[in-house]
C-alpha cells in the first residue's frame, strides 16, 4: 500500500484540528519589559541590603572595608557572575548567605534577564498546564458549537441567566470566530464539531447542555448526532434554517429546535399586525432587559393553587412531557412536580427554591 505523503500545510492543519484554546490577558510587550526590569532593579535591592547587613563579614582588598559603594558594586558583580574576587566573603557569616540566599538570587536575576527566551521555552509548557486543569475543573458545562450570529446571541442569553464565562465552551472551524470567543472570555475549541474528537477536546462527555448554531442545517444534524453519542444524557438545543429539518433534528435527538427562518418570518407578519406587539415578543426573548420569560419549578407556596394565584404571571404549565396552557382546565392545581413558563421584569429575583438558571437547588 503507498502512503501519500502531506504537505507541511496538510500536517499544520492536522495539528490545529481541534485545538483548544483559552482565554489569557494579552501584556503588551512594552509592559513586559518593564515589569522584568522592576523585577531585576527588586532583586538587586534584595541582595545590596544582605550585604550591607552583613558587610563585617567581607574582605575588599583595596582599603579593608565595606562602605555601602562597595556593597553595591560587589552586588552587580556577584549577581552578573562576573566575579572580579576584589571582593569576598571572608566570615563564616557571610559565606553561609552567599551559600544560601546569593545564590538563589543570583539564579533569579539571571531568569529575569534572560525572561523573553525562557517565556518562548515554556509558554508550551504553561499552556499544556493551564489546559490540564481546565480538564480537570470543567463539569456541567454548555458547549456552544457555532460562533456566528446565532452562537453569540445564545452566548449573551446565558451570560444574562447567570452563567459563568468560565462555564462555556465555543466550538468553531474558523480560527478568527475562536478569537473571537476568547477575547470575550470563553474557551475555544478550533475545529469541525461533527467530529468526535473535536466534541471530546470541549468535554461534551461531561457537558450538561449544548448549544448547536452552525451556518449549515447538515451540520447541525451531524453534530447532534455525534454529541447525542457521546453524551446520551446533555440537553441539546438546535438551530435549523428551514422548518422541514426540524423532524429529522429531532430524530438526531435534539431536545429542542429552532427554526431561525420561520421565527424570524412570524416576527415580522406580527410587527405588520402588531408593531408593539412585536416589540414585545423580542423583549421576552432578550434575556436581562425589561421582562423576561423564564422556565421555573413551582414553590412548595404555590402548590395546591391555580396558575392565576401565583406572583408571577404564569403562561404555561409544564406537566411531565406535556405543555398546558394555563387557563386548561387540565392544568387544574399546581403540583411539586411541576415546572411553569412565567413571565416577570429583569430586575425581579428569582424564587428561593431556584438558582438564577431557573433549575432547583
Amino acid at each position: 500500500m503507498v502512503r501519500r505523503l502531506r504537505s507541511p500545510k496538510e500536517e499544520s492543519e492536522e495539528e490545529r484540528h481541534g485545538y483548544v484554546l483559552l482565554p489569557r490577558v494579552e501584556v503588551s510587550p512594552i509592559r513586559q519589559v518593564v515589569r522584568r526590569l522592576l523585577a531585576a532593579v527588586g532583586v538587586l535591592a534584595v541582595t545590596v541590603l544582605l550585604v550591607w547587613l552583613d558587610r563585617e563579614g567581607y574582605r575588599d582588598n583595596a582599603d579593608g572595608e565595606m562602605s555601602f559603594l562597595d556593597c553595591v558594586y560587589y552586588t552587580t558583580v556577584s549577581l552578573s557572575t562576573t566575579g572580579y574576587g576584589d571582593i569576598a566573603p571572608a566570615s563564616d557569616s557571610a559565606r553561609l548567605v552567599n551559600a544560601l540566599l546569593l545564590t538563589p538570587l543570583r539564579v533569579l536575576f539571571l531568569i529575569i534577564l534572560i525572561g523573553t527566551t525562557l517565556e518562548a521555552l515554556t509558554d508550551r509548557t504553561r499552556q499544556q498546564w493551564r489546559l490540564s486543569r481546565w480538564r480537570s475543573a470543567l463539569r456541567d458545562h454548555t458547549v456552544v458549537v457555532g460562533f456566528g450570529t446565532k452562537g453569540r446571541s445564545a452566548t449573551q442569553t446565558l451570560l444574562s441567566t447567570g452563567v459563568p464565562r468560565n462555564q462555556i465552551v465555543v466550538i468553531d472551524p474558523h480560527p478568527t470566530a475562536v478569537k473571537a470567543a476568547n477575547s470575550e472570555g470563553f474557551a475555544g475549541v478550533e475545529g469541525d464539531g461533527t467530529r468526535s474528537e473535536v466534541l471530546v477536546r470541549a468535554e461534551t462527555q461531561r457537558a450538561k447542555q449544548i448549544v448547536i448554531a452552525p451556518q449549515r442545517d447538515d451540520t447541525s444534524v451531524l453534530v447532534t448526532l455525534t454529541a447525542r453519542q457521546l453524551n446520551p444524557r446533555v440537553k441539546i438545543v438546535a438551530a435549523v434554517r428551514e422548518e422541514e429539518n426540524a423532524p429529522l433534528l429531532r430524530q438526531s435527538g435534539a431536545d429542542a429546535v429552532i427554526t431561525s427562518a420561520s421565527a424570524a418570518g412570524r416576527l415580522l407578519g406580527l410587527a405588520m399586525l402588531s408593531p408593539n406587539a412585536s416589540t414585545v415578543m423580542e423583549d421576552l426573548i432578550q434575556q436581562g432587559t425589561g421582562l423576561d420569560l423564564r422556565e421555573r419549578p413551582v414553590t412548595k407556596a404555590e402548590a395546591g393553587h391555580s396558575p392565576r394565584e401565583c406572583a408571577d404571571l404564569v403562561v404555561s404549565v409544564v406537566r411531565g412531557h406535556r405543555i398546558l396552557a394555563f387557563d386548561d382546565p387540565e392544568a387544574g392545581t399546581l403540583q411539586l412536580t411541576d415546572r411553569v413558563v412565567v413571565i416577570n421584569r429583569a430586575s425581579r429575583e428569582m424564587p428561593e427554591s431556584t438558582d438564577r438558571r431557573g433549575e432547583p437547588r
